[in-house]
């Protein structure tokens, strides 16, 4: 065993030596390149994406996860996907929804009572601090249901989900202010507010739209429902918004589609609602002082609808709140340019895109020059007398992302399957791309806010058809990795995307995200707090009140401590789990059998699983993470008795008998092992590991290991001093094991040295 870890040491040297003999052998890359038919311009497509083996990323993508009710994380430009993050479905692997502390997350997802077992992600967006993206914090609607979820990029995790009070869906979700003072959420279709009912036949008397302003408490990391208000509008179906930046910053602009507020009927012999919401040259766009509307808000002009301020449409326009615009036919997305100066609108029944200017939108505004009012009193801006300019761009215009360099913007043609490269300033077309298939949204490199970085951008497809290895038919979605560094868009990769309809990405540079890599000891992951029930090594204990029963158990690399639950029939118990690991990466799991239980316990996090014990029987838990060599051992039992049942006195029957040679044999290896570890001690602190954190802390790691390595090998010794070599043979092999860990650790701190330039002090 000692010298299985000894060639740990020389692994390195090794390797090297095996990979030039490899590489003699290797292939030429024109014999790659004949064998699969690539061309140079293959290669370079490949070489721009390419991430060499412990490469990082530049850019970070949060993409939706439609009905997945999750967002989904890759990299950019090597598109390799990282990371689920589960928001209003649960999700095993992560225990969100099976450990107590998720599960409270998702109990506040509720809708009128209703639990709810999916969700429809849609816009994901970043939190902002003067309209450039910080990495804080990450919001996301639902559209299935009016709700917003809050997931904390400290550790990726689902923090909050509020649900709207008033609406009865939502698709124009989520988007920030540029400081991040709210979260704007706006309905889709009309409702009655408060999820009340009325006959369609009162449908333009009864039914309403409404945006949402959720104030976040950036310093609780929480939406705060009490601070938070909402603007009554008119039944048309509200669709995307963006915040006013710089110049524009304190307004909103939320479009809309189905003015014509025709409610179907093919029941019945009418005509279906694509035919009657299509009918009009044009929509409305919504222009809002939120800035003003907040005045509003804290003055008390509200009206409470299911506990929640509402400003009316009448308090609106008597406060001069809101503003239309005609917008082109059924338009999906509205995008403020990085200056604030324009507004970009594309319509998807129409062929060009709308670029309003804020400085004529404020000039009618002010000079009261109106075309006329709405049906319902809103004051309408004449088109001529807010338009900037119209470009026309191709079929089927819906989103825009914006890039580094001035007055330049991209926008999707769904109908075409074709991205738009164009100049907003100017008015002209500069490039197209087609991409496959139906591209809705697309996302270029921090393109929504106020410095776009430019580089890349990603066509977000409906359809892949023929793209990828047939799996049925249900086929995935692809997203397209696009160069647009130069004059002409280049495409460079396709990513099948097996999760859900995404539908908005948001990406944000790799370097702005500083997610943590272990939790402080005992901490609450869904709060940020310490666990009430987090204990050290050495309190972990089984405490009992009636039929409750609490177990403080601890998880370490290879074993749960307590291992031996007894409970009787009936009884509610509860685990409460401390990973006391340290070292990164280093995460455990905890399952029940037979139990719907399975908790992710990353280095430092306590979570509790909850079960009733209501049924007897032996039921083995293990840690559901392969997280050693010992992995497999790393098991118990939840005891459960019958109810009635009286133990029976009798010793532990255990299959193999242990001597002083076994100890003897034993504790030599262990001497020898400790001198190996202490050969890596002695390399690791002559260099300057203090100078990189992943080594100080794998180090801290190592030493508690260790640390529990001089407690089993005191326990090994008291128990050869009374001659009890059963259990003197054990806690030797334990403190072996303790001692297999620290090396193990030590050398993936060595490895890391040798890697990257350690120096001899």
């Amino acid at each position: 065993m000692v010298k299985t870890i000894q060639k740990g040491l020389l692994a390195t040297t090794a390797f090297v030596g095996l990979s030039a003999a490899l590489g003699a052998s290797a292939e030429t890359l024109d014999d790659v390149m004949a064998r699969r038919g690539l061309t140079q311009q293959d290669l370079v497509a490949a070489a721009k994406t390419y991430t060499p083996t412990g490469g990082r990323d530049e850019f970070i993508v949060f993409s939706s996860g439609g009905q997945s009710g999750q967002i989904m994380v890759y990299g950019v430009p090597s598109m390799r996907i990282l990371k689920y993050v589960s928001v209003f479905t649960p999700e095993p692997w992560q225990g969100y929804g099976f450990d107590e502390e998720s599960k409270a997350i998702l109990e506040a997802g509720k809708v009128d009572g209703r639990e709810l077992h999916w969700g429809d992600t849609h816009h994901p967006a970043i939190t902002e601090t003067n309209g450039d993206l910080d990495g804080e914090y990450l919001f996301i609607n639902d559209k299935s249901a009016p709700r917003v979820g809050v997931i904390s990029l400290h550790d990726f995790e689902t923090q909050q989900i509020v649900v709207n009070p008033i609406l009865q869906s939502e698709h124009g979700g989520t988007f920030v202010t540029p400081n991040s003072e709210y979260v704007i959420e706006a309905a889709q279709y009309p409702g009655v507010l408060g999820r009340g009912y009325a006959p369609l036949s009162q449908f333009n008397e009864k039914f309403r739209g409404a945006v949402t302003y959720w104030k976040f408490d950036r310093e609780a990391g929480r939406i705060d429902p009490s601070k938070s208000f909402s603007l009554e509008l008119p039944p048309y179906s509200q669709d995307l918004s963006d915040a006013g930046k710089l110049v524009s910053d304190g307004w909103s602009f939320t479009n809309s589609f189905c003015a014509e507020r025709y409610v179907g009927g093919i029941e019945s012999g009418r005509p279906p609602f694509e035919a009657g919401c299509s009918q009009n040259d044009t929509d409305y766009l919504h222009i809002i002082n939120w800035r003003k509307a907040e005045e509003v808000y804290k003055a008390g002009k509200v009206t409470m609808i299911n506990d929640h301020p509402v400003i009316t449409m009448e308090t609106a326009i008597a406060e001069g709140l809101v503003h239309l615009v005609a917008e082109p036919k059924s338009p999906h997305g509205v995008d403020v340019s990085p200056d604030g100066k324009f507004i970009v609108v594309g319509g998807k029944l129409d062929t060009q895109a709308s670029v309003y200017s804020f400085e004529k939108i404020q000039k009618a505004i002010e000079e009261k020059k109106f075309s006329g009012v709405d049906p319902y009193g809103i004051p309408v801006i004449a088109m001529e007398d807010a338009l900037h300019t119209q470009v026309p761009l191709g079929l089927g215009p819906l989103h825009n992302q914006f890039d580094s360099k001035p007055c330049v913007v991209y926008t999707s043609l769904y109908v075409d399957s074709q991205v738009a490269k164009w100049d907003y300033c100017e008015g002209k077309v500069l490039d197209k791309i087609s991409i496959h298939y139906n591209i809705g949204h697309l996302v270029a490199m921090e393109g929504e806010s106020v410095n776009p970085a430019g580089k890349y951008l990603i066509s977000l497809n409906k359809l892949a058809i023929d793209r990828f290895n047939p799996v049925g038919p249900l086929h995935p979605q692809n997203h397209q990795l696009i160069d647009i560094s130069g004059d002409k868009m280049e495409l460079l990769y396709d990513m099948p995307v097996p999760l859900g309809e995404p539908h908005y990405a948001t990406a944000i540079a790799a370097e702005k995200l500083k997610p943590l890599v272990r939790y402080k000891y005992g901490t609450n992951s869904r709060t940020g707090e310490r666990h009430e029930g987090a204990v050290r090594p050495g309190q972990e204990r089984i405490e009992r009140d009636g039929t409750n029963v609490k177990v403080y158990m601890t998880a370490i690399r290879s074993h749960f401590t307590p291992e031996i639950v007894e409970v009787n029939e009936g009884d509610t118990v509860e685990f409460i789990i401390t990973n006391s690991e340290r070292a990164e990466d280093e995460t455990h799991g905890f399952s029940v059998s037979t139990y719907d239980v399975n908790l992710s316990l990353e280095p430092g996090k306590t979570a509790t699983a909850k079960i009733v014990a209501d049924k007897p029987g032996a039921f083995s838990f293990y840690c559901t993470e392969f997280c050693s060599a010992l992995h497999l051992e790393m098991t118990g039992y939840l005891m459960v008795k019958p109810k009635g049942y009286v133990e029976e006195e009798g010793a532990v029957s255990e299959g193999q008998a242990y001597s002083k040679e076994d100890y003897d044999r034993q504790t030599a290896n262990n001497v020898a092992t400790q001198e190996v570890i202490d050969s890596v001690v002695v390399y690791i602190t002559e260099r300057n590991y203090a100078d990189f954190p992943e080594v100080v802390a794998l180090v801290e790691d190592a030493t508690d290991q260790l640390n529990f390595a001089a407690d089993a090998k005191a326990k090994a010794e008291a128990a050869a001093a009374s001659e009890d070599w059963q259990n003197a043979t054990l806690w030797a092999g334990q403190w072996w094991q303790y001692q297999v860990k620290a090396a193990d650790i030590g050398l993936r701190a060595k490895t890391f040295l040798d890697e990257h330039g350690a120096v001899k002090k």
